[in-house]
């Protein structure tokens, strides 16, 4: 029986490919729902190795993980100030996730244990404009989202999907509202008006991929957030497409 909707935890759970894609696309909203007393689960599908100058040449095992560790301490030191109640780290290789069975039973199993109300995911999708969302052709983006979305109908609802599930005590759970970043078509608006500088805040945490000066960085993003907002009548918001299950 599903649990009434006043009576189900206010949990939400985020999945993105790689650490900072959720500060990018969603960290305002994260901080605000945080603030507003909601649980918020980080899950990043990818261990982050593949997150090195581009013209390296030492690509080895050690050198991998050396750029995965720091990305982790990055991330878990974005997620405190957010006020993220945990992240977790499913480990599948950077630079080759696919939307696998594997990964799709892994975000399952998260969403399960957490009995997650909201599901935050990015596009699965390409979106052509405007030219700054290069980003989202992403191979490993792609992969996370489309893994999420058939992991948020039928698979987490479904205890016919992934039985071993349930031999762990992980009864089926169904999401209620689906979020999507980046989406072709943008319904739904955060206000993160008061979490703007929280969200650059964690930005400024991921230094081995933004570098330490996020000047330029964080006026591009204040301007993106205008933008997204002024259709909706707020001053700045991240822009998503929901829907509800």
């Amino acid at each position: 029986m599903t649990t009434p909707a006043e009576e189900r935890p206010r949990t939400a759970l985020v999945v993105v490919a790689h650490p900072d894609d959720a500060e990018f696309g969603c960290g305002g909203t994260m901080a605000a729902w945080a603030r507003e007393g909601w649980e918020v689960t980080l899950v990043v599908c990818t261990d982050g190795g593949s997150g090195g100058p581009d013209d390296a040449t030492d690509v080895g095992p050690e050198a991998r993980r050396r750029i995965s560790d720091r990305r982790k301490d990055e991330q878990r030191a974005a997620a405190a100030i957010l006020g993220l109640k945990e992240v977790v780290f499913l480990d599948f290789r950077d630079g080759e996730l696919e939307p696998s069975l594997a990964l799709r039973r892994e975000i399952v199993r998260q969403i399960r244990r957490t009995r997650a109300y909201r599901l935050v995911c990015q596009s699965p999708d390409r979106v052509w404009t405007p030219s700054y969302a290069i980003g989202r052709f992403h191979p490993d983006h792609l992969a996370a989202a489309q893994a999420s979305l058939a992991a948020v109908y039928p698979a987490a609802q479904n205890g016919w999907d992934f039985p071993e599930l349930l031999a762990e005590g992980l009864a089926p759970s169904r999401v209620k509202e689906l979020f999507v970043i980046g989406a072709p078509h943008l319904n739904y608006a955060v206000d993160v008006s008061e979490t703007f500088e929280i969200k650059l805040a964690a930005l400024r945490c991921h230094v081995s991929q933004l570098g330490e000066d996020q000047t330029e960085l964080a006026r591009r993003l204040r301007e993106w957030a205008a933008e997204r907002g002024e259709p909706f009548g707020v001053p700045l918001a991240e822009t998503f497409h929901r829907v509800e299950n």
